[in-house]
């Protein structure tokens, strides 16, 4: 199956056009006219997801961040970058990322089922699609009875597959309107707190952030920038499997990449 045909699906359901003007998404390495017969699927471009494609024989690399944010200034050994890049390039592998355009047409939903927030709604508009329906980052519901901030962290610590996170706020302080936004989410504070959510969760929260943050009534839980989208992995590789059945699938090992000592 060739490339253009895979990413003609792809840009249907996770449009090019949603993803925020800093970010770089869509084929970043390769020919769209190559022939695909093997995906491998990560949420990072790393030595280790190289080396892996290279011995699954994979034609094409699907990740959620983007290895190449900005232009590189010489492809040499001397940058690490670089030098992954051009080990794709010796092995024939096309590498395709989907970053925030799949935050919002994908990771949002994906968080808000794992947590099983009821009637979610779009936490950081965006914009409107034609139909008028929102769309953008998060999503902020309820969940299925008043529970401890305790209790939701450890919720959250097993949909997340952590051993530890970080809570902001009064432990016995029951909540029941949550707020997830994935990755870095510092940015829907401000949201959480116009739309009443008492506890938010995202990633990558600062300490100035997070306890001013409580300040002012909302408590936060910070799950990691992977623990709150690795589901990108299991999803993807679900629709890979589904849309494209004559190719076949190889993911990441699903791995917290620090260790809590």
């Amino acid at each position: 199956m060739k490339l253009k045909d895979i990413m003609k699906v792809i840009e249907k359901d996770f449009p090019k056009c949603l993803a925020m003007d800093w970010d770089n998404v869509g084929l970043l390495v390769g020919d769209e006219e190559a022939e695909i017969h093997k995906v491998l699927i990560s949420l990072d471009v790393t030595d280790d997801a190289v080396e892996q494609a290279i011995r699954c024989g994979a034609d094409l690399i699907l990740t959620h961040h983007p290895l190449l944010f900005r232009p590189l200034g010489t492809v040499t050994e001397q940058n690490f970058i670089a030098r992954r890049v051009q080990k794709l390039i010796r092995h024939d592998i096309n590498y395709y990322a989907m970053h925030t355009n799949f935050d919002i047409a994908g990771m949002a939903d994906l968080n808000a089922q794992d947590l099983a927030l009821q009637a979610p709604e779009v936490l950081e508009v965006l914009g409107t699609y034609d139909d008028g329906t929102e769309y953008g980052l998060g999503r902020i519901g309820t969940i299925d009875r008043e529970m401890t901030l305790t209790e939701l962290a450890e919720r959250v610590k097993d949909v997340m597959k952590l051993d530890a996170v970080r809570v902001y706020g009064d432990t016995e302080r029951y909540v029941s309107r949550v707020g997830v936004s994935s990755g870095a989410g510092k940015s829907a504070v401000s949201d959480a707190l116009r739309k009443n959510a008492d506890v938010l969760i995202t990633g990558d929260l600062d300490y100035h952030t997070a306890i001013d943050a409580e300040s002012r009534g909302l408590c936060m839980i910070d799950a990691g920038h992977y623990g709150t989208e690795f589901t990108y992995i299991r999803y993807m590789a679900d629709y890979v499997r589904e849309k494209f059945p004559s190719v076949s699938v190889f993911t990441m090992e699903i791995k917290q990449p620090y260790s809590v000592l």
